[in-house]
């Protein structure tokens, strides 16, 4: 077949997994008049080139690229800050709450009002930076070696930190989200040290900006049913809202202005 036509039909697949969040390979085989084995291999290729990951039946973007915490705090500021400040609203004052290293969870240590006496257990200095001199907030590190990528202690030494503690709620970080695979993230350890939050918190929320909907990172954190909310933008696709909503997400968002609690 012509080479032209192959990368053109691939682009146009990569359009598709852009605007849809997914694609499946029997639809585009009728799209585009070829067989499933086809559409297979154009999946493949473009997977092996690092621009889909290839799921059951057909395939989803990849999560957003990786970095360290200090260059993702500058991608898409303006919606985390927003992200932000609704995940703030979820903490309540006598809360022992635990913010993992995230550039959104960033943005709502800076937005947790000054007022609000609270305990904060973090494993990421720059959190820990964001509410130091309040005199309200107790701020407690996990300690053990900084992960450069992920900008928080993660491995052995954190996990047994974590024995010491149960929380009220964690606002936990993640690369990707998706309807099947729920939350993902990049790294093995960062991965094991999210479950362990997860499962020493009597609520558990998290924030995805838009680009991590509908996509997944290699290593599984937790299924979307462990979740007790979900804040999203306001301008989120309704029929993406609308999958959430199927799959039993507790969505948490803003309405005419208002902070949905």
């Amino acid at each position: 077949m012509n080479e032209f036509l192959i990368r053109e039909r691939q682009e146009i697949i990569l359009g598709r997994l852009k605007s849809a969040g997914r694609v499946l390979a029997a639809d585009l085989a009728v799209e585009f008049s070829v067989s499933e084995d086809t559409i297979r291999r154009d999946l493949r290729d473009l997977a092996a080139r690092g621009l889909c990951e290839r799921v059951y039946g057909g395939a989803l973007p990849i999560a957003p690229a990786r970095g360290t915490l200090g260059h993702r705090k500058g991608r898409d500021a303006g919606e985390k800050d927003m992200l932000g400040k609704i995940l703030a609203t979820q903490i309540d004052d006598g809360m022992t709450v635990f913010l993992d290293a995230s550039s959104t969870n960033i943005a709502a240590a800076r937005a947790l009002a000054e007022d609000r006496a609270v305990t904060v257990v973090t494993n990421a200095p720059s959190i820990a930076v964001a509410l130091d001199g309040r005199e309200n907030q107790t701020v407690i590190m996990i300690g053990g070696l900084i992960h450069p990528e992920v900008g928080g202690a993660i491995g052995a030494k954190s996990i047994a930190e974590l024995e010491r503690f149960h929380f009220d709620l964690c606002l936990i970080g993640a690369c990707g989200l998706d309807i099947e695979a729920g939350l993902t993230c990049f790294h093995y350890d960062d991965a094991l040290f999210k479950r362990e939050i997860a499962m020493r918190s009597r609520r558990v929320i998290t924030a995805v900006t838009a680009d991590k909907l509908a996509t997944r990172a290699p290593c599984s954190v937790i299924a979307l049913e462990a979740l007790d909310g979900l804040v999203v933008s306001p301008g989120l696709a309704p029929e993406s809202r609308d999958a959430l909503v199927r799959a039993g997400v507790s969505l948490i968002e803003t309405t005419d202005g208002a902070i949905a609690r």
